[in-house]
């Protein structure tokens, strides 16, 4: 049986196991098709009659809400990174995705949260390595000691977060990096969001 999906049948694939996995249950008919732009309903049946018959969903004609996945947790997905964070000197943001990661499934990626590949070392005692893929919610209030995405003079870094009196001290977890001091009126400086997640794929890669 062929898993291959094609690019908007990923697509959905995608919306469903945010929709089932956020919400705890399944999107009717209608609400996929508001969600693409699709007039008529008819041509979300077609999409999702093809991803069952690539072993991806179960539906059952009875229920509005009947789409079941079948996914395994060894099934991934692929997810868009949209650029570089650094743990260490701070490092530019692309504005657009500069790669993508095949995740598991049974990876939850709140409500609009995003991806970003860690670049250095300043939080490997915090267990965060370079190359890691972070996962990062924009809608959360950020709390002292919580590691978060921030933007500095237009450059991104990932650090511990603790809010002072008249500052902000962006901490690594590394001895060999000093601490962030930033005013609390810099003009330059703002969160991104709070990470919630790592992921760190343990397949090796090829060289050459």
């Amino acid at each position: 049986m062929s898993r291959q999906l094609t690019e908007i049948q990923k697509k959905i694939l995608e919306h469903l196991i945010d929709q089932i996995k956020g919400k705890g249950i399944p999107p009717t008919l209608a609400e996929v098709a508001r969600h693409f732009g699709y007039k008529n309903r008819a041509t979300v049946q077609q999409h999702l009659s093809a991803i069952e018959k690539k072993g991806y969903i179960r539906k059952s004609s009875k229920l509005s809400r009947g789409i079941e996945l079948t996914l395994e947790d060894k099934f991934f997905v692929p997810r868009p990174v949209l650029g570089e964070v650094a743990a260490g000197s701070p490092l530019i943001i692309y504005p657009d995705a500069i790669d993508t990661i095949d995740l598991p499934t049974i990876v939850r990626m709140p409500k609009d949260s995003f991806l970003l590949r860690v670049k250095g070392d300043s939080l490997k005692d915090a267990y965060i390595f370079s190359g890691d893929i972070v996962i990062i919610n924009p809608n959360l209030e950020p709390r002292n000691g919580q590691i978060v995405v921030a933007i500095l003079d237009d450059a991104v870094v990932v650090k511990r977060f603790f809010k002072k009196k008249s500052q902000i001290e962006l901490i690594s977890e590394n001895p060999e990096y000093k601490p962030m001091i930033i005013d609390k009126r810099h003009p330059s400086f703002k969160l991104v969001g709070i990470v919630v997640g790592v992921y760190r794929s343990m397949e090796k890669r090829r060289v050459g």
